[in-house]
C-alpha cells in the first residue's frame, strides 16, 4: 500500500496569558471576519502560516509582535497539533481561502505559550480588534483552538512547577501577597490556605517588602511587593510545595 503525500502547510498560533485586576486568568483572542457569520462567532487565537525562509520560533515571534506590538516577551513552544480534520469546519476552509488565497489541503500548527501584562499597551499591526478574555469566558473558537488553550493550560503549571519565577511575568512590577496567591491559585489549582501561602512567601527573600500599601481600595490596605530576579536566581528557588 504507498503513502498518500498531501500538500501541507505549516503555521504558529500563540496562546497569551495575562492576569487582569480582578484577579482573573486572561487570553489575548484576536478577531477574524467572514461576511456570512456573527462577529462575535469569529474570535481565535493569534496565529499565522510560517513564511518560505522563516524559523517557526521567529514566526511565532513575529506573530506576538504583530498582535501586540510588544518586541520582548516570554514565549515557549509547548505542541504540535497535526490532525487531519483541524481544519475541515467550512468556515474556516472559507476563513482560509480568503487570508491566504492558497489551495490548503492541511494546516499543521506549532503551539506557543506566552505571557503578557495586562498593563501593557496593546498596540496591534495586523488584527483590528484584540481582546482579553477570561479564560472561563472563552468561546467556541475555529479550528481546534479551544483544545490548544486546553492544553496550553497544562503546560503553563508545568512551566511555573519548574520556574516559579515566570509568575511574575504575569504581575505588575509592585503587587500585593493576595494578588500574588490568586494568580497562583488560578493557575495552578492548588487552592492553598492563604495563612499557609503568607508563611512561605515570607520566606522568600527575592520577594522584596516596599514602603507603600495600598489605597482607595474597600478592603483593609495590604503592602505592596516587588520580584528581585537577580536574588532568585542567584537562591534557585522554585515553587511552593
Amino acid at each position: 500500500m504507498s503513502p498518500t503525500f498531501i500538500h501541507t502547510y505549516v503555521s504558529v498560533d500563540c496562546v497569551v496569558f495575562g492576569f487582569d485586576h480582578e484577579n482573573r486568568l486572561n487570553i489575548l483572542l484576536a478577531q477574524r471576519y467572514l461576511e456570512d457569520m456573527p462577529t462575535e462567532k469569529q474570535k481565535k487565537l493569534p496565529g499565522s502560516l510560517i513564511f518560505s525562509d522563516e524559523d517557526v520560533d521567529d514566526a511565532a515571534e513575529r506573530v506576538l509582535h504583530e498582535l501586540t506590538g510588544i518586541k520582548k516577551m516570554v514565549l515557549k513552544q509547548f505542541k504540535c497539533f497535526a490532525d487531519p480534520n483541524r481544519s475541515s469546519n467550512k468556515h474556516d476552509i472559507q476563513w482560509m481561502d480568503k487570508e491566504y488565497k492558497e489551495n490548503i489541503d492541511r494546516i499543521i500548527t506549532v503551539a506557543y505559550l506566552s505571557l503578557c501584562k495586562i498593563d501593557h499597551k496593546i498596540n496591534s499591526s495586523k488584527y483590528d480588534t484584540v481582546d482579553w478574555c477570561p479564560i472561563d469566558k472563552v468561546p467556541s473558537l475555529p479550528f481546534d483552538h479551544n483544545q490548544i488553550i486546553r492544553e496550553s493550560l497544562v503546560e503553563i503549571r508545568k512551566w511555573i512547577e519548574s520556574d516559579f519565577s515566570i509568575i511574575f511575568e504575569l504581575l505588575p512590577k509592585k503587587f500585593t501577597i493576595r494578588q500574588l496567591y490568586q494568580l497562583y491559585n488560578a493557575v495552578s489549582e492548588r487552592n492553598i490556605d492563604i495563612k499557609n501561602f503568607h508563611k512561605k512567601i515570607s520566606s522568600f527573600n527575592y520577594i522584596i517588602p516596599l514602603d507603600e500599601i495600598e489605597t482607595n481600595v474597600a478592603h483593609r490596605a495590604a503592602r505592596y511587593y516587588k520580584f528581585d530576579a537577580k536574588i532568585y536566581k542567584k537562591n534557585n528557588n522554585k515553587l511552593i510545595k
